[in-house]
């Protein structure tokens, strides 16, 4: 049998080794975009190799193409060989073919030239000789390639590139493998349930006129588009951490069912979408919206591996959902409502970082990965989420008590209700996940959870009853 050569990105793996290369260096250093921008002007090869070497490219849990990893076995079972030709760094191509033990050989750019297309063409017939070798690709650039190949195999390609293949008159199949494209997903639409935040002003100050509705819809819909920005950025920045845990890996760019490239570009784009619809409502909320993605930057670079400060900031990053519900309606803010907030959703965030914990003590593994804790440390943040959930219904009790609120309800006595359901609901949600059974966000699990959803109606039982009875 002739030689099998394989393409990497988006053949052997489903994703882009040089998007790999750029978010494993930001999640190291958010410096690494600038020393991108400048690796520009040497050429895709220099910039190639510029990357490579500023992250760490983790080969062990690239999301791998079972189907092309089948046939090569198939192949070299048969008496083939195979060889790893890619644009990619050749560093990497290696780390790769280690990692794998598949290939005879493994080529890449070198820094210089940028292995792809013709030149890459050109590299193969000087190696193997014309119609020497079969090729496995995945993308027009690859039509050089497949010119001088004894056998054109395609990886999930679009009938009109599968038409050109067989245009070329050699032999030609291709491997579907079924995958597909998540973007919503990564989109994480059930996460918009914060951004109804921005009606707490609202409700607060029962003005539910036309204008007012309108104005704090508009903010739903800044805040989803621009919350989603952020959390396709985040995914971006916790590839290599999300691939090495058994949930978080099913995730659309960790798992490779989105590409790196599209992702990269959705961040963009999704935030400037959010940008125009807040500044439809005026520059103050623009300001709040866009202090918000700063922040989630901040969070996403940097603060989110420090211990406690990452708390606070997801504390802060709901409470702004609120501010901007104020300021995009008009509608003015007690301080008390800010206070009981701050507190109640640093409990919340704080039963994300238990969750992860306790799991971790399941999993055997003492250091969570791109964060500031060790298993030691659950005991103290479950304290943190009981501490913090319990000073947020106190806080919670006093502003009830506030002549504002006695003025605006007709019977006030039935919100007290509300501050025994949150100290139970607080109460339970801890134990839950003291128990390991917190799997995802609380407020996600809190509309899944039957009880939880009992608590909420019972909640808004009591604030309907307060403002009609």
């Amino acid at each position: 049998m002739s030689v099998l050569v394989v393409d990497l990105d988006g053949t052997l793996i489903r994703s882009d080794s040089l998007y790999e290369s750029f978010w494993a260096g930001m999640a190291d250093n958010w410096r690494t975009f600038f020393a991108a921008l400048g690796g520009l002007s040497e050429g895709k090869a220099a910039l190639k190799r510029r990357l490579a070497g500023m992250g760490r490219f983790d080969a062990q849990n690239l999301p791998y193409n079972e189907v092309v990893l089948d046939y090569i076995r198939k192949w070299r079972k048969a008496g083939g060989r195979a060889v790893l030709v890619t644009a990619a760094d050749e560093g990497l191509a290696q780390k790769v073919a280690a990692h794998l033990d598949l290939f005879d050989e493994a080529h890449g750019s070198d820094g210089v030239t940028n292995l792809k297309g013709a030149r890459k063409a050109q590299f193969l017939e000087e190696r193997f000789g014309a119609v020497g070798y079969a090729y496995i690709g995945d993308c027009a650039a690859d039509l050089a390639v497949w010119k001088g190949a004894s056998k054109c195999i395609t990886v999930d390609a679009p009938q009109s590139l599968r038409r050109q293949v067989a245009a070329l008159g050699h032999e030609s199949e291709d491997l579907a493998t079924g995958t597909k494209t998540a973007y919503m997903k990564a989109l994480r639409p059930h996460q918009w349930l914060k951004n109804v935040l921005v009606f707490v002003p609202v409700f607060a100050a029962q003005s539910f006129g036309a204008m007012t509705m309108l104005q704090a819809c508009l903010a739903f819909v800044a805040f989803s588009l621009v919350s989603s920005s952020g959390y396709v950025l985040n995914d971006l920045m916790d590839l290599r951490a999300d691939r090495a845990h058994p949930r978080k890996s099913r995730r659309p760019l960790a798992s490779g069912r989105l590409p790196i490239a599209h992702g990269t570009l959705m961040v963009p784009l999704l935030l400037l979408g959010g940008l125009g619809v807040a500044a439809l409502s005026g520059i103050q909320l623009f300001g709040v919206i866009l202090g918000y993605f700063v922040l989630t930057t901040i969070y996403s670079t940097f603060l989110k591996r420090r211990a406690v400060a990452d708390i606070g900031t997801l504390a802060g990053l709901y409470t702004l959902r609120i501010i901007a519900g104020g300021v995009a309606t008009g509608l003015g803010l007690s301080v008390w409502l800010l206070a009981f907030s701050m507190f109640f959703f640093f409990s919340l965030a704080a039963v994300k970082r238990q969750a992860e914990l306790v799991d971790l003590v399941k999993r055997g593994v003492t250091t969570a990965k791109r964060r500031g804790y060790h298993v030691d440390d659950l005991p103290l943040v479950t304290q943190m989420t009981t501490a913090s959930g319990y000073i947020s219904v106190l806080v919670l009790a006093l502003y009830l008590n506030s002549p504002a609120v006695q003025e605006l309800y007709t019977t006030p006595w039935l919100l007290w209700g509300i501050c025994l359901v949150l100290m139970y609901w607080i109460s339970r949600i801890a134990l839950v996940t003291h128990r390991g059974q917190m799997e995802d966000d609380p407020i996600v699990y809190s509309v899944q959870d039957p009880v939880s959803l009992v608590c909420i109606l019972v909640v808004a039982a009591c604030a309907v009853g307060a403002s009609v009875l």
